[in-house]
This record gives C-alpha cells, sequence and structure tokens, in this order.
C-alpha cells in the first residue's frame, strides 16, 4: 500500500493534495495485498466521506490528477461498485461527472446497479438505472469517435490469462478421464 493509498483511506485530503503534487505520483497504481485496489477504489469505498463537507473532495482531486475511473481490481469491481456497495450516492454523482463506466459487470457479472440492489441503497439504484443509460449513450459516441476510455487493459490481459489457465486444466482432466497422458 503506497502512502497515497493510505492518506486516501484515512480521509486526509490535505495530505492527499500534497502528494498530488509530487511529479513521480501515480494515482493509479494498484495495491496487489489489496486486490488491487486503487487510491480511487479507497476513495469510493470508505466511509470517511460522511464526516467532512465535502464528502466528494477526495475523490475529485485523484479525478483531476489523473485517476482513471476504470480501473479494476482482481474481482472486476470498479470505483463505481464499491460506492454502490457502500451507498455512496454523492461518489457516483462525482464518478459519473468524470465519465467513470457505470456498467461494467465484476467477474460474477454483478454491475454497480447489482450491488445497490443487494445492499438496499435504494437512493444509488435509482441513479445508476439513469446513469447506466447515460454512461451507454456517452460510450456510443466515443467508439463513433474511435476512442475508447472505459477498459483497464492489465485487467483484461488477466481474466484472458485465468481463462487460458481454466481451459488448459479443464482439457487436462478430460485427457487424464480418458486414460492420455
Amino acid at each position: 500500500m503506497t502512502e497515497l493509498h493510505q492518506v486516501v483511506a484515512a480521509g486526509d485530503y490535505e495530505k492527499v493534495k500534497e502528494i498530488l503534487k509530487h511529479p513521480k505520483c501515480n494515482p493509479n497504481v494498484k495495491d496487489v495485498d489489496w486486490s488491487c485496489k486503487t487510491p480511487l477504489h479507497w476513495a469510493a469505498k470508505t466511509l470517511y466521506c460522511i464526516f467532512f463537507s465535502g464528502d466528494t473532495d477526495i475523490i475529485k482531486i485523484l479525478l483531476e490528477n489523473g485517476a482513471n475511473p476504470c480501473l479494476r481490481t482482481v474481482h472486476g469491481w470498479t470505483p463505481a461498485h464499491y460506492a454502490a456497495e457502500s451507498g455512496h450516492l454523492a461518489a457516483l454523482r462525482m464518478l459519473h461527472v468524470f465519465h467513470a463506466p457505470m456498467d461494467k459487470e465484476d467477474c460474477c457479472g454483478d454491475k454497480p446497479i447489482r450491488l445497490a440492489e443487494i445492499y438496499g441503497k435504494e437512493d444509488c439504484v435509482r441513479f445508476l438505472q439513469k446513469a447506466e443509460l447515460e454512461w451507454q449513450d456517452f460510450r456510443e459516441k466515443l467508439t463513433e469517435e474511435g476512442i475508447s476510455n472505459d477498459s483497464d487493459p492489465e485487467y483484461l490481459q488477466q481474466t484472458k490469462e485465468y481463462e487460458e489457465d481454466i481451459a488448459f486444466r479443464t482439457r487436462r482432466k478430460t485427457k487424464s478421464r480418458l486414460g492420455f497422458r
């Protein structure tokens, strides 16, 4: 966990601002010890937001300083998944303003709206119903312009390698049952 991860998780806006000024600071570093969460995942997830008057300040400053809202954890969660699970409507709104994908499925096929439903976050469900449609319209416009901004190449590669590994193991088990080596 980097220092930026730590201060974001602690909700220390001033320290986040200070760290982001450093030219070598990368707000998109994934913490491998914590399911590859980025500082933006932590900001969308943590409960400190309810204690500060500007509950989306950290999310906003991360996004303004290059945080990618499309990056995923090892389970396929985007920052929107965490905000939906936690019921952070203001965080979802801020992510949406910065064109974060609102309709990505995690490795179990759940979108942020499904998590909001599971956890009874009705205000988030209502928001995500509209935000998903707006995001799909935005994605279409980008596609028409030949631009893609909603992928995480590292996650896509990881998923591809996982699927290839499963296919390899399945073939090996099948050969073993049939008596081939």
